[in-house]
């Protein structure tokens, strides 16, 4: 990390860059990038490119070992690395998952428009900022037992709304129905659970947010039409993932796959890469805690829904019905999953590791809510603090090359501490409220860490998944106010 790669990047079109896969020894597919030229002067400036090119070396691999145009360097796998691996000789890598397990955003869509909501903002950001616990090892406001957490585990979000902390559409339009199959939390060790039993509904700290913005451009009003979304309308992102109980399963996982990998005699460029055959023993314990750390995540931003909503009511003294705040989608940006994609002309069941990648299913596939089947589902894209957000629609080319996944935000350019660096003795909470976003933080150094120059261009990453047809661009939203933890 840090040091200029200077591998093999051949150009196949204007937004694809294929590293041969005769790169290097152990290679058994290409890997290809998506992005511009001009980003890719900067993809080249860590040794993210690298880790595509051991990616591709992990046994059971199928298609390209695929990087999203927001990569960059990460855990064994880039972050906005994409991979699949057959289900029956293939392995399950953590790495290709990252410790955020269901890191990953929600969109809530209101019925009201920014001049409803702008003479109320402050007031509105305060609330919200009262009711949803922020901030390094924060924790929520209710206290699950042991057993209460098992049945997150095994229902996620599902189990939320039966407690009544939610309508039971909010899971018709969550991946997954906000509960993936296969969660087994005899798998998941009790430090994990002391870690996250009293963190559900809670943001946590580092790039995740609450953010309240509006509709400023729509790019395609059909779409737009049918996603419920309409210009100067108010909508709300919630970004944040498995906390601490995530973080936790990952790490139990490392030793464990090391281990795995000296047993199967698995030999890869990167000990980062540690895997071990899906169908083992050691591969089948990381997925089923894995789910469950999903599910977890699910969770969380369900019941963190629930105090948007309830928030709502209290500022706006109407009903969250009323008011039109439903769930637009949530969507996975780390996880593994089984899914079944056409492989060498075939229908095949394979393990698709999306690691700061988003899934972007389109049109007609059977996974998807009713409400979306005809158009593809939504895609929701975060930008860096400041830059607003874009909703895209999932798109048959996403199916043919890329297993169905897309991009998944700016992409950090900057590391946390240099950002931190750069920024010290700046106020960047006024330099955002001079552009119009009011910003409440728990901390002052998360702010420095999160600057808007740290991250890519996002409306260059969004451009490069729209022109190379991995998704299309709905509507571009921007920020009036944000909660950092």
């Amino acid at each position: 990390m840090g040091e200029e790669w200077k591998g093999p990047l051949r150009k196949v079109d204007e937004w694809r860059w294929l590293i041969p896969r005769d790169y290097k020894k152990g290679m058994r597919t290409d890997g290809l990038i998506y992005a511009s030229e001009r980003m890719i002067r900067d993809i080249r400036k860590d040794q993210a490119p690298e880790q595509v090119a051991n990616v591709a070396c992990l046994p059971g691999i199928v298609g390209k070992s695929l990087a999203m145009p927001d990569i960059h360097w990460g855990y064994g796998f880039p972050i906005g690395g994409v991979a699949a691996t057959r289900v029956e000789d293939g392995v399950i890598s953590p790495g290709g998952v990252g410790f955020d397990i269901n890191c990953g955003v929600r969109m809530l869509v209101t019925s009201l428009e920014e001049k409803e909501v702008r003479p109320v903002l402050d007031r509105l950001l305060r609330v919200l900022f009262r009711n949803i616990p922020s901030g390094v090892g924060s924790e929520g406001r209710i206290s699950f037992s042991v057993s209460e957490l098992r049945k997150v585990m095994e229902q996620g979000a599902q189990y939320i709304v039966k407690r009544g902390w939610g309508l039971p559409e909010d899971t018709e339009c969550t991946e997954e129905q906000g509960a993936m199959p296969g969660a087994n939390p005899d798998k998941v060790s009790q430090k994990a659970i002391e870690r996250g039993k009293d963190q559900l509904g809670s943001l946590g700290s580092g790039n995740h947010f609450l953010e309240i913005e509006v509709v400023e451009t729509v790019f395609r009003p059909d779409v737009a039409e049918m996603f419920g979304l309409f210009k100067s309308q108010v909508v709300v992102m919630i970004h944040t993932g498995s906390r601490g109980f995530g973080h936790q399963i990952c790490t139990d996982s490392l030793n464990v796959m090391q281990s795995a990998m000296r047993k199967y005699g698995i030999s890869l460029p990167d000990r980062q890469l540690a895997c071990a055959p899906f169908n083992s023993e050691e591969g089948k314990a990381y997925f089923e805690s894995m789910v469950c750390a999903a599910n977890f995540a699910w969770a969380n931003r369900q019941l963190i829904t629930h105090w948007v909503r309830e928030s709502f009511e209290e500022v706006f003294g109407k009903s969250a019905q009323e008011l039109g705040i439903r769930v637009l989608y949530d969507v996975a940006h780390n996880i593994a999953k089984l899914e079944e994609h056409e492989v060498e002309g075939e229908k095949a069941k394979v393990v698709v590791h999306r690691k700061g990648a988003t899934r972007a299913f389109g049109p007609e596939h059977p996974v998807l809510p009713q409400r979306y089947r005809n158009i593809g589902q939504p895609v929701l894209i975060p930008g860096d603090m400041g830059t607003g957000s874009f909703v895209l629609v999932g798109t048959e080319r996403a199916m043919q090359e890329t297993f169905g996944s897309t991009c998944h935000g700016a992409g950090r350019m900057m590391s946390r501490s240099e950002a931190d660096r750069r920024s010290r003795g700046r106020d960047i909470a006024q330099e955002m409220e001079a552009k119009g976003v009011l910003v409440l933080a728990e901390s002052k150094a998360t702010l420095r860490e999160e600057i808007p120059e740290a991250y890519k261009d996002v409306s260059q990453v969004v451009e490069v998944v729209d022109r190379a047809g991995l998704s299309r661009k709905v509507v571009y939203a921007r920020p009036l106010g944000v909660i950092k933890g």
